[in-house]
């Protein structure tokens, strides 16, 4: 897949705004993305949670919409330096996905359509942390923005919230992902400008 990394220039914030360091407020839902996107019609989406064991968990679209889900109001901070305040989402809690899923897996790789993946700590897609996104702005999310579904873990830098996502595969052992493999932070905590190997 190319790398496609458009730059953005800072902008003056105001004063009762905090965001992380680096970071400037943006209107604005910059679309960044390495290769071309995917379309995947809601009949053929599926998503799976594979087990370090190798058991499956699927759920269809269908099955998907039928779980309780939930609205989130979350602030989104992009390793490119924006940061976009009081986003609105509606989502299912990884930790409804998750609740049967037997593991003793410590990390997550989550793969989307069109092959990107991302790795993370599998703590931080629970307890509230984390979602399967589909709708944004009181809309259906649209391909450009990850749809029709996407991860959402807003406490990290967003290449973490996986678009087109498909599914998670936990593993006992940290896996790096697309951009980690890159170059980019194996965890990515904006409040510490995890952007980069090394930071």
């Amino acid at each position: 897949m190319p790398i496609v990394s458009p730059g953005f220039t800072g902008r003056r914030q105001s004063p009762d705004v905090q965001l992380p360091p680096g970071q400037y407020l943006t209107e604005d839902f910059p679309v960044l993305t390495a290769g071309p996107t995917p379309r995947v019609p809601t009949d053929r989406w599926e998503f799976t949670v594979s087990t370090e064991a190798g058991q499956k968990h699927t759920w269809s679209w269908q099955q998907l919409m039928e779980l309780p889900a939930e609205k989130i109001t979350t602030d989104i901070h992009c390793v490119t330096k924006w940061s976009k305040l009081r986003t609105r989402w509606k989502g299912v809690s990884l930790d409804v996905l998750l609740e049967e899923v037997e593991t003793a897996a410590d990390f997550a790789l989550v793969h989307s359509y069109g092959g990107y993946t991302t790795n993370l700590p599998l703590e931080d897609l629970l307890d509230g942390q984390a979602w399967i996104a589909y709708r944004y702005d009181d809309e259906d999310l649209t391909p450009e923005h990850g749809g029709p579904a996407r991860l959402l873990v807003p406490h990290l830098y967003f290449w973490k919230s996986a678009k087109w996502v498909r599914g998670i595969q936990l593993l006992l052992e940290d896996e790096p992902g697309f951009w980690e493999t890159a170059g980019y932070h194996d965890y990515g905590d904006p409040w510490r400008e995890q952007r980069y190997q090394g930071d």
